[in-house]
């Protein structure tokens, strides 16, 4: 009986299990398959979108200059379509209506400068490029069926070689490579499609109509709606690298590490930028405290020297950093001197920054260089005074060698000489570097005064102060130590 009971429970487990299985639907695996990748690509790409809004957002928010730029170019394009949407607009420019449109999208840019630059360049090429192209038509339509097609083929040849050939030099390229090509693309047209149109002074004529009309739009626009100059951005620029290299020298002995003691690193790769910005800069007209004909290239030279000071520093911090450090006793002979070199440079930059921020001569400037030259004058004096035992090799006497038993010396004499000179060489690598970065900031104080001539800063109202701050330049430079002066430039 139990047997037969097992059987029977056995078949209803194995009936059950089958009836299971054919009520299963085969298509419920593929639909939460279906399902499951529905809901992770959806997941996927709605969490894309809020990052994107998140680092859109984010840029907004620190770069507000960007959204102000994108609002002008699209009031811009809406204002110049006008000649497409009006009747009488468009009746007045013609199908040429889109050059307009493309004109204030190729040619709008961010800053006043880049724009005007663009603007001028541009209304310049397309001008003398459809004057020569007109004028070529006319030569060749004049020589005969034959040899139009030969003219015509013969200049394009010539001028567009040329004129490639042109964008390679450096003065032409940094202010006319737009307008060159410009010049090589509508010259292009000219030629080619005056061969089959009819009426080409008067296609030419709309051309250069349209492209003045969008031209027009773009700079008053730029001009009128939140200016952004590229003068001042470049003149902000100098004055945050000067502050940063200030930032840098300042507390760089000490164990602290900030984002502000690294500023350098920014002043090294702003080349690129400055000479940008000055090319820019040069187009704009007279605004706020710049004239026309500001000194822009003086910014430049003051920027080369800035990175020649900021690679000097970069190396000072290596060598703080360097794992190959000097004794503790010959940190101690030099630690204060050199503490006091690198705050009396850092004081220097700091108000080269802040007379260069406010267009105004320095009063402080004469004593804070004076302090600095102080600084480096004791720093050569306390190099050449270091203790004695540490530098100097003196040689065993004979009765020493004889009492040793030792009559080979030299070998003993080159290790003591390789150990002395490697324990003062890190601190007078430092020293060396310190010296040299102080005469490279001489470099830049030199390259503000001279700004300061050409562009007729303002000068200070205190008078006394004045007098009171060039004293002490005399006193550093007439009265210094006679040991001093004696000290080698180079050590």
């Amino acid at each position: 009986m139990g047997k037969e009971a097992s059987r029977k429970l056995e078949w209803r487990i194995n009936v059950s299990d089958g009836v299971s299985e054919r009520l299963e639907p085969e298509t419920g695996a593929i639909l939460r398959a279906w399902t499951w990748f529905k809901r992770l690509m959806l997941g996927g790409f709605i969490l894309k979108i809020c990052k994107f809004l998140e680092k859109a957002w984010n840029l907004a928010v620190d770069e507000p200059k960007k959204v102000i730029h994108g609002l002008k170019v699209g009031l811009a394009i809406s204002l110049v379509s006008l000649f497409y949407y009006m009747r009488p607009l468009y009746d007045g420019v013609g199908g040429n209506a889109m050059w307009a449109v493309m004109t204030v999208v190729v040619v709008f840019e961010s800053s006043v400068g880049a724009t005007l630059g663009k603007c001028i360049n541009r209304a310049i090429g397309t001008f003398l490029a459809g004057s020569l192209g007109v004028g070529v038509h006319w030569i060749a339509f004049h020589s005969g069926k034959n040899l139009e097609p030969i003219v015509l083929g013969i200049s394009l040849f010539l001028l567009a070689s040329a004129a490639t050939f042109s964008r390679f030099m450096p003065t032409i390229k940094a202010r006319f490579d737009y307008g060159i090509m410009i010049f090589i693309l509508t010259f292009s047209l000219v030629s080619v499609s005056g061969y089959r149109v009819d009426r080409l002074l008067e296609l030419a004529q709309q051309r250069l109509s349209t492209i003045a009309i969008g031209a027009s739009i773009c700079i008053i626009i730029s001009m009128l709606f939140c200016p952004m100059w590229a003068g001042d951005e470049l003149h902000l620029l100098i004055c945050q690298n000067l502050e940063k290299l200030a930032h840098s020298l300042d507390g760089m002995f000490t164990k602290t590490c900030s984002k502000k003691m690294k500023g350098y690193r920014c002043a090294l790769n702003s080349k690129a930028t400055e000479e940008l910005k000055a090319n820019f800069a040069r187009w704009e007209p007279a605004h706020g405290r710049f004239s026309f004909r500001h000194p822009w290239k003086q910014y430049l030279k003051i920027g080369a020297s800035i990175r020649n000071c900021a690679y000097c520093i970069e190396t000072l911090h290596g060598c703080v950093d360097s794992e190959t450090q000097a004794p503790p006793h010959l940190k101690r002979h030099l630690n204060n001197i050199c503490m006091r070199l690198s705050s009396s440079s850092s004081n220097v930059l700091q108000e080269l920054a802040f007379a260069l921020k406010t267009m105004k001569q320095s009063s402080k400037i004469n004593l804070s260089v004076g302090e600095m030259n102080f600084a480096v004058q004791e720093l050569k004096h306390a190099l050449i005074s270091l203790p004695n035992h540490n530098i100097s090799i003196k040689n065993p006497s004979p009765s020493t060698v004889e009492a040793s038993g030792n009559c080979n010396t030299e070998p003993i004499t080159s290790i003591r000489a390789s150990s002395s000179f490697m324990e003062i060489l890190p601190l007078a690598t430092l020293a060396s570097l310190l010296i040299e970065n102080a005469a490279k900031i001489e470099v830049i104080v030199n390259g503000v005064n001279e700004l300061a001539v050409l562009a007729e800063f303002k000068p200070t109202t205190d008078n006394k102060k004045s007098k009171s701050n060039q004293s002490p330049k005399k006193l550093t430079s007439e009265n210094q130590d006679p040991e001093t002066v004696k000290i080698p430039q180079k050590v």
